[in-house]
């Protein structure tokens, strides 16, 4: 599987997970994506605005369809976010360390999701892909 279909600068991503805690790793994937000139969007049903961007309760109800979902949240909610990710057509899913579950693993592989996990975004992805 390789990340760079992931890291394409025309996806709009939508982190699962923002939290308005900035040392949190929802925050720092949101906070790097927006520095790096992504199109993102924060998910998080306990906020209603990350900073001064809005931030959404679920993936139903951003203005447009992500390419991709990153999640950062504990594996019990990545089952469900998966689940919306299939009903919404959403086709590239990574999953931060620790979102991870089996049963979430399979219900991606089954639906042929793209699937990233057991890396981090931002040092597996976007740093690899920057030249200092």
């Amino acid at each position: 599987m390789t990340t760079k279909n992931f890291l394409d600068k025309k996806n709009k991503i939508a982190v699962v997970g923002v939290s308005a805690n900035p040392q949190k790793w929802g925050s720092k994937i949101y906070s790097e994506l927006k520095s790096t000139d992504y199109c993102v969007y924060a998910v998080n049903p306990k906020h209603k605005k990350i900073g001064l961007d809005n931030c959404y309760p679920n993936l139903e109800t951003l203005p447009k369809n992500p390419d991709v979902v990153i999640i950062v949240v504990p594996s019990n909610i990545t089952e469900q976010v998966v689940k919306q990710c299939k009903k919404l057509g959403i086709k590239k899913i990574w999953m931060q360390p620790g979102s991870e579950s089996e049963k979430a693993v399979k219900f991606c592989k089954d639906h042929k999701i793209e699937l990233v996990y057991n890396a981090c975004f931002v040092v597996n992805g976007l740093k690899k892909t920057q030249k200092f």
